[in-house]
């Protein structure tokens, strides 16, 4: 135990569950399932979530596809210890076999970092969610909240260059970020990855994006794409019936 007050709650209408930190640290929500669904799989496959928190988006791709292997990697002692306890609740036991958790930097390169666990050329899907605030930007003083979400200046260019170590040729790169990121991904992608497809995230039609979808191919030579919109919500505080089957596990957001 963490002596950090926490909850636990449910995802995918109940399919598996995740113990959160509460009044601190960084809490999942939709940003999580939605990047999970940018996952599919035809048979067996190996997922990598980088920067996993205590394991949201990658328990949602295994609670999804049946035939999916996923490892959490997470620097923080503190939520990888949410994630390993996540994983022994009961409701999680049909996942329990199939998601594991490594206690590691994602920014490490070279022999480092695969003596943390992180071999080359190993899974086909890396999946992320990664820290979307500026480290410029004023700081919370939670400690755990501040380490999920403020970023450094060079975190995209680590962070994916990381995924492309260890993803297969051919593999596919999935984040959710910020719109603002957009000039870094794409930059830190470079040569890595090709084919990439942008897909902006509306509150409500005509509003602008408060986030990006991105998938990328490793060694891909097809020109970027971006998109239609998804729109959030219709009428009201409901999804809109697409987004929904994405935020539920329902449906993938298959590449075009």
């Amino acid at each position: 135990m963490t002596g950090i007050p926490e909850t636990v709650d449910a995802f995918h209408r109940g399919r598996f569950h995740l113990i959160q930190p509460l009044g601190q640290g960084h809490r999942s929500g939709m940003d999580a399932m939605l990047v999970a669904s940018l996952v599919s799989c035809r048979g067996a496959c190996r997922v990598a979530d980088l920067g996993a928190g205590a394991g949201a988006a990658g328990m949602a791709v295994a609670s999804r596809i049946e035939e999916a292997e996923v490892l959490l990697v997470e620097r923080s002692p503190v939520m990888a210890d949410f994630a390993r306890r996540s994983l022994a609740l009961p409701e999680n036991a049909h996942l329990a076999d199939r998601v594991s958790v490594l206690e590691a930097d994602v920014s490490l390169s070279g022999k480092a970092r695969t003596a943390a666990g992180l071999p080359d050329d190993t899974f086909d899907h890396v999946i992320m969610n990664p820290p979307f605030n500026d480290a410029a930007d004023r700081r919370t003083p939670d400690r755990l909240k501040a380490e999920a979400h403020a970023m450094s200046g060079d975190l995209f260019e680590a962070w994916i260059k990381t995924a492309g170590a260890i993803m297969k040729p051919g593999g596919q790169l999935s984040l959710i970020a910020r719109p603002e990121s957009i000039a870094g991904i794409i930059g830190a992608c470079g040569r890595r990855f090709g084919g990439l497809e942008i897909t902006p995230l509306l509150p409500r039609a005509g509003e602008n994006a408060v986030r990006i979808l991105v998938s990328a191919i490793k060694q891909s030579r097809k020109r970027l794409a971006l998109r239609a919109p998804l729109v959030m919500h219709g009428e009201g505080h409901r999804f809109s019936p697409e987004v929904d089957d994405l935020n539920n596990g329902r449906a993938a957001y298959h590449r075009r």
